[in-house]
């Protein structure tokens, strides 16, 4: 029978279905999924070459917290007496007893969203991907759900958020991207379950504890979690793991993400399995039986063979990696704030050169306000980023990893791999330097302004033996460029009027 795969997995605003997606398997010989739900079936998996080809997305960290605009984590920490959140809170809306966090996520508008005028201010920054945030901490998911009334097709903006994205995404031609991370929610809104220990109202509990709210806060039982966070499955019940995959289920079989971005670790075993290997096997089913998914965790011993990409939050490595990996990051807090001050985009760059130059890719998120409109001071930052990758974007895309990752002062700084090490980096100057290569072409980037760029590297007799040059040129810029080799480095005179001050790329062709 002949059968139109787009016309098939075509739903009600652009999702696809689950019976869609089956019918698919049927016209095409019912094939035997390539992913089974168990760790040795996910070691086959291979990070899809077009991944390693994008480098850079850009990431909307967007949800009903954005609505107060007071930074990162509010749903939980309004609910920690004594915290800054706290304070804001009673200050602005009341005690939280009175006035919670479910009376809160209806101020989330977005009057001014534009996600097409976004996306292409985003592509036109040179992103490959984007990623929507689909579920945070707060239990509110950003589509139409069929598990839970707390979303915001039903409350808040009263739009399909996860949907929106996607079809801005696809008309771009960026690949499409989620973020989860709910499964821990059931720790982290406990605190929703408290009350103060101190002060008029000690002992009157929060409005977590109202059973009419157990949908969004979670069920008595989580109170057991008040006082700590431990960032693991110990003591989550049996039915919030099938809810949660429940919920990821529904997100997959709707939107078919091309990546799909866990907080955490890939959580509750045999549940995280299925859902990850349900991620592979739509995604086979929707390219001729190719996985084309990326499923991405921030623990190193999920990711050692197969199975997944290791994600960094806010770190970056240490050196080359043998595998393909991300950083993930944010200009500001993850969530809005109002005030608050931005990385530069020669910062950016600085994270991005570096990390592509290890194997890694870069995503960055860009905090929409309650409005969801980009502020000026935003706009500035992505404008920076804009101007530098239209001319040296082509030493990013499509490259590998050089035989070193860079040269320079930098280079001698000794910084503890994972997470959470951006920040003692420091920003890169004239004299550090970062190497890609594609084909017989490899890409220095010389990361500021000096007179004579010297890669030394790069000379006739250096350890990495890199043979005699026949063309240097700088990205973005026509005529000559003097330059030399000779033993020690490659010699380059830097044209005055090179107008980035954030760095420059030397394109250098061999034999």
């Amino acid at each position: 029978m002949s059968i139109n795969r787009r016309e098939v997995l075509r739903g009600i605003g652009g999702a696809f279905s689950a019976v869609a997606l089956s019918r698919i398997a049927g016209a095409t010989g019912g094939a035997a999924e390539p992913f089974q739900p168990t760790r040795s079936s996910l070691r086959s998996y291979q990070v899809p070459d077009w991944f390693r080809d994008a480098k850079f997305g850009i990431w909307s960290h967007w949800g009903p917290q954005s609505a107060i605009e007071y930074g990162d984590w509010y749903a939980r920490t309004m609910y920690q007496q004594g915290s800054d959140q706290y304070k804001y809170h009673v200050s602005t809306y009341g005690h939280p007893s009175k006035v919670g966090y479910k009376d809160l996520v209806n101020n989330w508008h977005a009057d001014k969203w534009d996600p097409d005028h976004l996306m292409s201010l985003y592509k036109k920054a040179g992103a490959k991907y984007f990623f929507s945030m689909g579920v945070h901490h707060d239990n509110f998911d950003l589509w139409d759900s069929k598990h839970t009334r707390w979303n915001s097709v039903k409350m808040g903006p009263k739009k399909d958020v996860v949907g929106m994205w996607k079809n801005a995404a696809q008309k771009q031609g960026l690949r499409f991207g989620v973020s989860e991370h709910l499964w821990i929610s059931y720790k982290w809104f406990a605190v929703s379950h408290g009350a103060d220990k101190t002060g008029a109202l000690a002992g009157v509990p929060y409005d977590g504890v109202d059973s009419n709210y157990a949908d969004l806060y979670h069920d008595a039982d989580c109170a057991r979690f008040v006082d700590k966070l431990d960032w693991n499955d110990d003591g989550i019940p049996e039915s919030w793991k099938k809810h949660y995959l429940d919920r990821m289920t529904d997100l997959i079989d709707k939107y078919q993400p091309d990546l799909l971005y866990t907080d955490g670790h890939l959580p509750f075993e045999e549940y995280g399995m299925r859902m990850v290997s349900h991620l592979y096997n739509v995604s086979a089913q929707l390219h001729g039986g190719t996985n084309e998914a990326v499923y991405t965790s921030k623990e190193g011993t999920d990711c050692a063979v197969g199975s997944c990409l290791l994600d960094h939050e806010r770190g970056v490595a240490e050196a080359i990696s043998a595998n393909p990996w991300q950083t993930d990051t944010c200009i500001g807090q993850w969530h809005y704030k109002r005030g608050q001050q931005y990385k530069s985009a020669k910062k950016v760059i600085d994270l991005l050169v570096d990390i592509v130059s290890k194997n890694g890719n870069l995503l960055l998120n860009f905090p929409l306000p309650n409005s969801g409109e980009l502020d000026a001071e935003e706009m500035r930052t992505l404008e920076g980023i804009t101007a530098w990758m239209q001319v040296n974007s082509e030493g990013i895309y499509s490259t590998r990893p050089w035989k070193i990752y860079g040269e320079g002062p930098s280079t001698q700084q000794k910084i503890e791999p994972g997470n959470f090490n951006e920040d003692k980096q420091k920003d890169l100057t004239g004299e550090d330097i970062r190497f890609t290569k594609k084909g017989n072409t490899i890409y220095a980037f010389v990361m500021g302004k000096p007179e004579i760029a010297e890669v030394n590297a790069l000379g006739l007799w250096s350890a990495q033996n890199p043979g005699k040059i026949q063309r240097v040129q700088i990205l973005g810029r026509g005529g000559d460029v003097q330059w030399v080799q000779n033993d020690g480095a490659l010699r380059v005179k830097v044209p005055a009027e090179l107008s980035s001050e954030i760095g420059f790329t030397l394109k250098v062709d061999f034999a």
